[in-house]
């Protein structure tokens, strides 16, 4: 055991608090308007919390507005057709979310009557919900008593028990501490401890003076929170290497396809280019011209480092089938990931 003898969180504490100081987004039922029996809608907390993984409030914010205007409810989101989705989601990474997205409210509507289940359990069973996204939406939404722990909750817990080891080693003890604490509200407690972790109990600072939970805070009184959570050793990232290129006609217009449905980036746009392998091999131009190096795009993906380098050349339209072109003005609303958005760039177009 990692927790001797947790103390729990005093959720009244973190509830006066919120009840002053919670954030106001978009997508949520203020804490003085639930108290007047508003409900969140469980449609905007899911869209909601499948953008906010991986990916900052500040750059949600704008995607979500624009999402909930094109499509209002799960039904039309549900009848959109996926290339519309992809496209509006481009540029926030990780595309399986936005695939996964528009599965799961097609799964909503035609197996649940537009619906989403009220409880965690039952919301797993919808494609691309997980443990987390499901105890979130069932809190906050249903205030279903289970406690919601995500990577601001980890470093809130890690410092207020002083853990002393990487959080992953004591995951579940975590969660059972928050689970302790988890009070009727418990959907404003979940929304609470997660405005915590963002704005008090920050990555490279810790208010404590204004923290409610500071009282009880290990870390707090051992004098330096930030050297919690311990970091777990870093494996080494590896590169992979390849070449991409970017193909125009007379008239300026870009060659772009479709990446292959499954895998990374699946279903978004790319232009043509080789496998990405450890060692960079040998250029296979896609067909004769007179081909330029213009230049290296690296792109830093999760599990590895992506070295690109980035081959022009002007083309016969009729010498290449299966993509389309596309004129440079319309390029911001084609599916274009940011790495192919990278590459691009560096002969001049974006």
């Amino acid at each position: 055991m990692h927790l001797s003898n947790p103390t729990p969180i005093d959720a009244a504490a973190v509830l006066a608090w919120y009840d002053r100081h919670a954030r106001d987004l978009p997508w949520r039922i203020a804490p003085a308007d639930r108290a007047k029996g508003l409900h969140p809608d469980p449609y905007r907390v899911w869209l909601s919390e499948v953008m906010l993984q991986q990916t900052t409030v500040a750059t949600v914010k704008s995607y979500f507005v624009r999402f909930t205007g094109l499509w209002p409810s799960v039904a039309d989101l549900a009848g959109a057709p996926l290339d519309n989705v992809l496209r509006e989601w481009a540029g926030l990474g990780y595309y399986a979310r936005a695939r996964n997205l528009h599965a799961c409210a097609q799964a909503v509507v035609n197996e649940h009557a537009g619906k989403f289940p009220q409880t965690s359990a039952g919301l797993q069973t919808l494609p691309g919900i997980g443990a987390y996204t499901s105890a979130a939406i069932a809190a906050i939404c249903f205030d279903e008593p289970i406690a919601v722990l995500d990577g601001n909750l980890d470093r809130v817990l890690a410092r207020y028990y002083a853990l002393d080891v990487p959080v992953r080693e004591a995951k579940d003890e975590l969660r059972a501490a928050l689970q302790a604490a988890v009070p009727a509200r418990a959907g404003d407690f979940a929304q609470a401890m997660m405005d915590l972790g963002a704005t008090i109990c920050a990555p490279r600072a810790a208010a404590c003076l204004l923290c409610p939970i500071q009282p009880g805070c290990i870390a707090t009184k051992q004098g330096d929170p930030t050297i919690y959570p311990i970091k777990p050793a870093k494996a080494d990232r590896p590169v992979r290497k390849g070449h991409a290129f970017v193909m125009r006609d007379g008239a300026g217009d870009v060659y772009l396809q479709s990446r292959p449905s499954k895998g990374l980036l699946g279903g978004m746009t790319e232009v043509p280019g080789s496998d990405w392998a450890s060692e960079l091999g040998e250029v296979a131009y896609p067909l004769k011209a007179n081909w330029q190096h213009r230049g290296q795009v690296i792109h830093i993906f999760t599990h590895f480092r992506l070295e690109l380098e980035v081959w022009s050349a002007q083309v016969p339209p009729e010498s290449l089938d299966g993509g389309w072109w596309a004129e440079p003005t319309a390029l911001k609303g084609e599916a274009l990931p940011t790495l192919f958005r990278k590459v691009l760039a560096v002969v001049g177009l974006e």
